[in-house]
């Protein structure tokens, strides 16, 4: 991966005089404010939003479905947090509906992807099936449509 973008995504968060320059706030009211935000469990990080169609490595995203039994006096979380800790996995997600839990995972290629579903995730004891989904193209991550011209005329990779 780029240098650079390996830094913004390890990096670090803007300096709390920056942050009260922008809003008007001293240093100390500035960090005051981060600590109660990381204390109440709403600020976890600091990250970049990278465009999914960046041509980057480790840029293959799936979104699993996952059907699990729930365990007794544990319902669904002690399952769901082991499979949120997987590598591959981005996110994890209870859902209601047709699935217990919506994953995302990530990977260098299809094939570690499918792999990761047939090795690991499908495995698990608890896991009554998967339906996977390759992400193809996307128009807008967090928040910030795309800039998809251009992309008309290429071809998502579908192939391993």
């Amino acid at each position: 991966m780029n240098q650079v973008l390996q830094l913004l995504l390890d990096g670090e968060k803007l300096t709390p005089e920056q942050i009260g320059k922008v809003a008007g706030l001293s240093r100390g009211e500035v960090e005051k404010e981060f600590r109660a935000l990381e204390e109440r469990g709403i600020l976890l990080g600091w990250r970049p939003v990278i465009s999914p169609n960046a041509e980057l490595e480790n840029t293959v995203r799936a979104v699993i479905e996952v059907k699990i039994t729930p365990e007794r006096e544990g319902g669904f979380n002690r399952l769901a947090e082991r499979i949120a800790r997987f590598d591959e996995v981005e996110s994890c997600h209870l859902m209601s509906g047709g699935y217990d839990l919506l994953v995302f995972a990530r990977g260098r290629n299809l094939h570690q992807v499918a792999s990761f579903v047939s090795e690991k995730l499908s495995t698990l004891e608890g896991v009554l099936s998967t339906a996977t989904h390759f992400l193809l193209r996307s128009y807008k991550e967090q928040g910030y449509l795309l800039d998809v011209t251009g992309l008309e005329k290429t071809r998502p990779d579908v192939s391993p």
